[in-house]
């Protein structure tokens, strides 16, 4: 029983993600800070019949990260291993923040081509769920990845790529936790870049229009719909040679900042405390939620914005308060029939309300599993219930709508976010569902890295 004495985990942790939508009370919870450590665990979970959960940031808005027996969180191993300039290629450490390595790529001189929303999130949890941003000869996140190691539950190393174990590896970039733990993870970078951001004013007829012209014109199109109205807010980011002015801390640049501390307290006191209390408001009486829409659209998003800054302080945004999401991904050409069809359920059923935005956005087909992305260029729509104040909106109706229409659209759910699919909806979603559970099978006979989540995907 010597390992006992060297690995210690703590009991009494209470984990809860991001939103504190769902949490978990691991038995025992470990933060290791060597491979070496993290065998011991695992060695430790098989003797006492115990499940493993490893976690990251703790970002993902559902259950996907909870357990009641083993956690391991993985913030102690987030070392940048090795900077390869000539390939521009970073390999790193599973546990770090996107947020660091950002900042290390650009000392030298190197950028990831496309980044989610959040960087708070650790490298081997962004690419266990599948995060994506927007632009269609962009893929989701894991398409950056071009080498993997990962250590199995009977504790032997795999290194994974294109050329090694090619299975796994196609498995492992969006591996759901379920594999293994991700030690390192090799990303493929371009040069450091700026990106000039505009955002202006438009309507979802003409949007969904010409949709085409819009994909064509911006590297990273995206729009924002305003539900119970058509106004949207168009946003194109492209890169470009000039440096612009530091970004306000307030995240989107809603608005041409007077200067930046004016626009920041603009950005919280509206955008946030403003809308915060009257959404609370809006729980009383729920036919506000349509003046709410329209009147923060004209307040904050009715007027052309322009803004410059190093990529990632562009890509990534402020997500205002706890809430609840979905992002489901349908095929590019039902994009605008969706969207339709959700602004239609709304307004057959007054009664049913929708916090803005409903964010609509881009990315390139792959050839990686379980991607939402398979073999098709794809729309994600990402819908949105705020909990003001931590007070739940009922949102049942508003999301069973939605899920029926992304299905009925050939749809398949982002991994992150809570879904009421099963194993029998995933093997109808996804040709190669079939070859990832056997690989699955096959790396951890036993469950070792299962939980409740996880039980509704493969049983």
């Amino acid at each position: 029983l010597l390992f006992l004495v060297q690995v210690h985990g703590q009991g009494g942790v209470k984990f809860q993600n991001w939103a504190k939508t769902y949490g978990s009370s691991p038995e025992l919870y470990f933060q290791p800070t060597s491979v070496e450590e993290i065998r011991e665990i695992l060695d430790m979970a098989r003797q006492r019949d115990k499940r493993v959960k490893v976690v990251g940031g703790g970002h993902s808005p559902s259950d996907i990260a909870c357990t009641d027996d083993f956690m391991i969180q993985m913030g102690k191993m987030n070392r940048v291993l090795k900077v390869d300039k000539e390939k521009q290629q970073v390999t790193v450490e599973g546990g770090i923040f996107l947020s660091d390595l950002n900042v290390e790529l650009s000392k030298h001189g190197l950028a990831l081509a496309n980044l989610g929303a959040v960087s708070e999130v650790a490298a081997a949890g962004v690419i266990g769920t599948g995060t994506h941003n927007t632009g269609i000869q962009h893929g989701i996140l894991p398409t950056q990845v071009v080498a993997l190691t990962l250590l199995t539950a009977s504790g032997e190393i795999l290194e994974c790529s294109e050329s090694i174990n090619a299975d796994i590896f196609q498995a492992a970039r969006l591996h759901l936790g379920c594999l293994g733990v991700v030690l390192t993870v090799t990303f493929q970078c371009v040069p450091q870049f700026h990106l000039h951001e505009v955002a202006f004013p438009s309507t979802l007829t003409e949007v969904l229009d010409h949709l085409e012209d819009h994909l064509k014109r911006s590297q990273y199109f995206r729009f924002l719909w305003f539900p119970h109205s058509e106004n949207v807010s168009v946003i194109y980011q492209d890169p470009t040679n000039k440096a612009g002015p530091h970004r306000d801390p307030c995240g989107k640049g809603e608005r041409p900042p007077a200067s930046s501390s004016a626009s920041w307290l603009w950005d919280y006191a509206v955008g946030y405390y403003l809308l915060e209390f009257l959404l609370w408001i809006s729980t009383f009486v729920p036919s506000l939620v349509c003046w709410i829409n329209r009147f923060f659209f004209w307040l904050l998003f009715s007027s052309r914005v322009e803004n410059i800054a190093i990529s990632y302080k562009i890509f990534n945004y402020e997500c205002r308060f706890k809430q609840h999401v979905q992002d489901w991904a349908i095929p590019i050409e039902k994009t605008k029939e969706a969207l339709l069809e959700l602004k239609a359920a709304l307004e057959n059923n007054p009664k049913m309300v929708a916090h803005y935005p409903v964010e609509v956005r881009f990315a390139r087909g792959d050839e990686i599993w379980l991607s939402p992305c398979f073999q098709r260029d794809s729309c994600y729509m990402n819908i949105i219930m705020y909990r003001p104040y931590g007070k739940n909106v009922p949102r049942l109706n508003y999301w069973l709508t939605y899920e029926g229409i992304m299905k009925k659209h050939g749809g398949r759910p982002h991994w992150a976010k809570a879904h009421s699919c099963t194993r029998k909806d995933f093997e109808k979603m996804y040709p190669a569902f079939h070859k990832f559970c056997s690989v699955r099978e096959k790396l951890d006979p036993t469950g070792m890295f299962l939980n409740a989540y996880l039980e509704k995907v493969f049983y």
